[in-house]
């Protein structure tokens, strides 16, 4: 009987070890909707605004609208930072909902987030912002 508590022991001790390792945390994933009337929507935030840290991974779901107006190669918004296009801050968005991953700009400060993609008669107010903190 003493050798089978020996086996049940460790067996235990392992189960509970895997159970921390499953809480992992989830990564935060900011839902942007890019409307059909040239607006961004960023779901659960009263205005349409995204805070990251300088850096750090930002995972963004974009649905597109399709819009009044579309591009010829089918896309109908776009999500841009100028100041950082070159940094993978400038998507080009087909109607329907697709993920990005993308790296927060290393320089903290307030961006604007704009459609460069001429949607419809609002497509010069798409904007939104993002926030970038030390």
């Amino acid at each position: 009987m003493s050798a089978w508590r020996n086996v049940v022991l460790p067996l235990s001790i392992t189960i509970v070890m895997f159970g921390s390792f499953a809480r992992a945390a989830e990564p935060k994933v900011w839902h942007i909707i890019a409307t059909k009337d040239q607006t961004f929507v960023v779901e659960g935030e009263k205005k349409p605004v995204i805070t990251v840290k300088a850096g750090e991974t930002v995972h963004l779901r974009i649905t597109a609208e399709k819009a009044e107006r579309v591009a010829t190669d089918g896309t109908v918004h776009s999500f841009t930072v100028k100041e950082f296009a070159s940094e993978g801050w400038n998507l080009r968005l087909k109607p329907g909902t697709e993920e990005y991953t993308l790296t927060a700009p290393n320089k903290p400060g307030e961006y604007w987030v704009q459609c460069m993609v001429p949607c419809g008669p609002g497509h010069a107010e798409q904007k939104m912002k993002l926030v970038v903190q030390p």
